[in-house]
């Protein structure tokens, strides 16, 4: 028996069955490169869904947890610590200006990012009516109880409620319906920049300043979900940036690739906002911690020092460009193409078993994932190079001359 069967038996004993991994069980990275623990190489272009920013194993980020782990990993909020501190200021200084709360998922951020909305609205606005969210169909905001709530799919809500109220849900994009929603007991709009999980769906130019001029008339806050677009992978070091950089919501969330595969989510919010917050109203163990930190810290170095945010549009418009391709050559099979940055997907036919498809991928050495059902999701690490691209492309092409139908 081969080590990875070994595992894989012990792993179907032992282990809860919310999940449905590939049989396969990885030991090693670098760069976007993993290896099994038989051996076999694979071309990573999911990157852990969009964690691996700056790839798998990357020195400047290994020699800081290294460095970190023998120095100081833990002290708690109870007590300031110099990293959390130096990255509160850097991302605060690249995004809102305003403030920040770490904690350790993009979950938690959003469960973070609601409280402290209401509270701002009912302690520091003295609006206590203005509870209500209005959020998008087709979104994912995380598996909690409250992310749930604001969670538009069905399938990932089922058999969890009730669930937290009250909430609205809108067609995403969609200005009209949003208008009719928001009333004066909207506390705040929530969306993503682009939607990942429902399948990188990108909204119409215009989208977000008409979404923010929207809640600046109606009094209600603007809040964006910047988990799997956030830390460089759209192009900017947040969505947003590219659109509302001199008009910016009032609050985000970030995580995935904040800390370059260590654990860490953030809330980033306006200094109204953050009075929102006073002590003992929420908190994080673990939040901020300083090996999260170190790792944060340095995945924002490489992040700069590489050019990274701009490496992601430009490798982006390649790959776009690439997929167009393979819409061009095989329309009966892929229908489009579409993404920002370094997160792009191809929407296949619904004909087409898009999980086989991803599946076959992988028995030819390369690592994708499906969004909305129906997307081939590319969100490889941000130094993915050109070659790799083309590598990954070409495979997918091959499946897709014999695709797997449903």
């Amino acid at each position: 028996m081969s080590e990875e069967r070994g595992l894989l038996e012990a792993a179907e004993r032992y282990l809860t069955r919310n999940y449905r991994p590939a049989p396969v069980v990885f030991a090693r990275g670098r760069g976007c490169e993993l290896w099994d623990v038989d051996g076999r190489r694979y071309l990573d272009l999911c990157a852990g869904i969009a964690v691996c920013v700056v790839g798998h194993s990357h020195p400047v980020v290994t020699e800081a947890i290294a460095r970190q782990a023998g120095t100081l990993v833990h002290v708690s909020n109870l007590f300031h610590n110099p990293l959390q501190i130096e990255l509160a200021s850097k991302l605060c200084s690249r995004s809102l200006g305003g403030r920040a709360f770490f904690c350790n998922s993009g979950a938690e951020a959003n469960e973070a990012l609601l409280k402290i909305a209401r509270r701002t609205m009912q302690k520091v606005r003295g609006r206590p009516e203005r509870v209500e969210i209005v959020a998008m169909l087709g979104s994912f905001h995380g598996r909690t109880i409250g992310a749930l709530s604001v969670t538009g799919q069905a399938k990932y809500r089922d058999g969890f409620g009730p669930l937290w109220q009250p909430v609205k849900f809108v067609p995403y994009a969609d200005l009209g319906a949003l208008e009719a929603a928001v009333s004066d007991r909207t506390c705040a709009v929530l969306l993503e920049p682009l939607q990942g999980e429902g399948g990188i769906v990108v909204p119409p130019p215009g989208t977000l300043r008409a979404i923010r001029e929207l809640c600046t008339n109606r009094g209600a806050l603007m809040l964006l979900d910047e988990v799997q677009t956030g830390m460089g992978r759209t192009g900017s070091l947040f969505a947003y940036q590219r659109s509302l950089a001199d008009d910016p919501p009032d609050g985000l969330s970030v995580a995935k690739g904040l800390a370059g595969g260590v654990p860490m989510g953030a809330i980033l919010v306006t200094e109204e906002l953050a009075r929102g917050f006073e002590p003992g109203t929420h908190a994080s163990t673990f939040g901020g911690n300083l090996l999260a930190s170190a790792a944060a810290l340095a995945t924002l170095e490489v992040i700069d020092r590489e050019r990274l945010c701009e490496r992601a549009g430009s490798l982006g418009e390649r790959l776009r460009v690439a997929l167009e391709g393979l819409v061009a050559e095989r329309p009966a099979v892929a229908v489009a193409a579409r993404g920002e940055g370094l997160l792009q997907g191809l929407v296949m036919d619904p004909a087409i078993d898009t999980p086989a498809v991803v599946a076959a991928c992988r028995e030819k050495g390369v690592l994708l994932s499906v969004a909305g059902g129906n997307v081939v999701r590319f969100s490889p690490p941000l130094v993915v190079t050109e070659a790799e691209l083309d590598e990954g492309v070409g495979v997918l092409r091959q499946v897709l001359a014999s695709p797997p139908r449903v």
